[in-house]
């Protein structure tokens, strides 16, 4: 029985290139069940491409292999991996820190490399600019279709030896202030997602309702400081009012109620975006 395809790239859907992806893994097997993750990952943006991994691949069954394409080294000497994680799921990539959100919050428990010789697209050898389609797709659909196992992909590497993007962990100091990233945007919405864990945030003895003072820097630049809430839900500010909240993945956000806070203050994402939660006396709003 097939196992689930799903793709993720920066490609965009304004051309041909998510559907040549689709029609090598047809190709391959026509009763594939092939799904997109998401094409609109920013240009060149492995950043973004390992956290999308990260918030989706835990609610995909066991042996799912996911296909993630956001690679600026197309054509380096960059490796081509098969990653199996440790909840029994696979991520075809390239090697160049789209595992590390994975990695890190996850696990992997194994990697191989590509062996081109055999997981390669016939009559491609000549092409080096699109392995998302030539490599990727046509191993990611041989390896959910059962056609070759984890085994077959190619040489064994180590773990610890894949590439990581930088990224720091959370951590609570000994003055009682939270550290850590901003990871990620909820795009739509322009809600911070940040990779600070509710447990750590708790330990921090900060309780919902407590009024906090949120400082958010880019490198050295300081871009926001101000005080809000941290509720349990939107319904606990007023519209336009900025509050602290757990995301959908157990970790704090930053929002302004019906509002975008990354459009409104220019907030970024990445390892540079850090963010320091502190308690404050409490606002009340008139």
């Amino acid at each position: 029985m097939s196992k689930n395809l799903v793709l993720q790239t920066d490609f965009g859907l304004c051309d041909g290139a998510v559907s040549a992806m689709h029609g090598v893994a047809i190709s391959v097997n026509p009763q594939l069940p092939i799904f997109n993750l998401t094409h609109e990952i920013p240009q060149f943006n492995i950043w973004e491409g390992s956290y999308r991994l990260y918030q989706t691949i835990s609610y995909w069954p066991e042996e799912t292999v996911f296909c993630s394409v956001v690679d600026p080294g197309v054509g380096t000497d960059r490796l081509s991996v098969v990653a199996k994680t440790s909840e029994n799921q696979y991520i075809v990539t390239p090697d160049n820190g789209t595992l590390t959100h994975i990695k890190q919050n996850i696990g992997i428990v194994a990697v191989r490399e590509i062996d081109e010789k055999v997981n390669r697209l016939p009559r491609s050898g000549d092409s080096y600019t699109f392995h998302g389609r030539d490599v990727y797709a046509y191993t990611g659909a041989r390896l959910a279709s059962g056609i070759i196992s984890f085994e077959e992909v190619g040489r064994e590497l180590n773990v610890d030896d894949i590439v990581e993007l930088e990224h720091e962990q959370p951590q609570l100091d000994g003055a009682g202030v939270v550290h850590g990233n901003v990871d990620i945007l909820d795009v739509r919405f322009g809600n911070l997602w940040t990779n600070i864990e509710r447990e750590l945030f708790l330990k921090a003895g900060i309780k919902y309702g407590d009024a906090l003072e949120v400082t958010i820097s880019n490198g050295n630049q300081q871009v926001y400081k101000n005080i809000m809430t941290f509720g349990r839900s939107f319904a606990d500010s007023r519209l336009g009012e900025p509050l602290l909240y757990v995301n959908s993945l157990d970790k704090l956000g930053v929002a302004i109620n019906q509002g975008s806070f990354a459009d409104a203050y220019r907030i970024g994402t990445g390892a540079s975006w850090r963010i320091a939660v502190r308690r404050a006396p409490k606002v009340i709003y008139s």
